[in-house]
Order: structure tokens, then sequence, then C-alpha cells
């Protein structure tokens, strides 16, 4: 599988009477083994992302930088979700609204392997996943 964008935005009201700024988008773009091109959606309470140092060992957001682009927690998010259960592979949408099940995406996770991610982002225009098990701090 190859990854070829990952990018997190905050929804916004489209009618007064609806609740998207509550929420935020995380996408993450990839090829699958069998050359097509998918785009996972996490729709997750931007909450969350209030609460991202209690997941992750990140202090500030944005996370960290690569080259010109700032990388925030929302940007993350899909990507670790895609990597921590690869059944999303299948999926278009996934939401999320639950504390605990939304950190534990995170336990576990190998986050100094993100910035490599981003980076062949930005230079390579892709990252070429050899197994989501690298990501995954073993036993």
């Amino acid at each position: 599988m190859k990854i070829v964008a990952c990018r997190g935005y905050e929804l916004e009201k489209a009618q007064p009477n609806t609740s998207e700024d509550f929420f935020n988008r995380s996408e993450v773009t990839f090829i699958d083994d069998d050359g097509t091109e998918r785009t996972l959606h996490v729709l997750y309470v931007r909450y969350f992302d209030e609460q991202f140092t209690k997941w992750t060992p990140y202090e500030q957001d944005p996370l960290f930088k690569v080259g010109e682009r700032d990388v925030f927690f929302k940007d993350i998010v899909a990507l670790v979700c895609l990597l921590k259960n690869p059944a999303f592979r299948q999926r278009k949408r996934v939401y999320i609204n639950d504390e605990q099940q939304f950190g534990s995406y995170f336990a576990d996770f190998q986050f100094e392997r993100l910035q490599d991610v981003f980076e062949a982002l930005e230079t390579k225009k892709g990252y070429e996943l050899k197994s989501p098990l690298l990501f995954i701090a073993q036993p």
C-alpha cells in the first residue's frame, strides 16, 4: 500500500441549525495493493483535538514541521486509525464519538515514524507502507 496524502480540517456549519462545528475530519488517501486509490474519512468529535496530549507524546499543535508544512493532530488521525485497524482499508468513512475508542487507536503507536511518512509525502509524493506493524510497538 502506498500512502499519498494525509490531511485534516475542522468542519464548519453549513446551516445555522446543524452541529458540524463540533467535529473534525481527517483523511488519508492511499493506493491499495490492487492499484485502486481510496480515501478513508474519519469524522470525530473536535473535543478530542484538545485532549491529544493524553494519547500522544506531543506537547503542542502543530505536532511537527516537515519542510514548509506544519503537521497538526487532525492531519494524523485517519492515518493512525488506518494503521491500527487495517480493515479500514475497505471502508470509506469512520465515525468516532467515544473517547475511550478514540484513544485506543493511539495506544502502543510508534509516533516517531510519523515524521518519516510526512517527509516522504512532501519529497517523494508518497510513502510506501511495507507493513502497518512497523507502526505498532511490539511487546
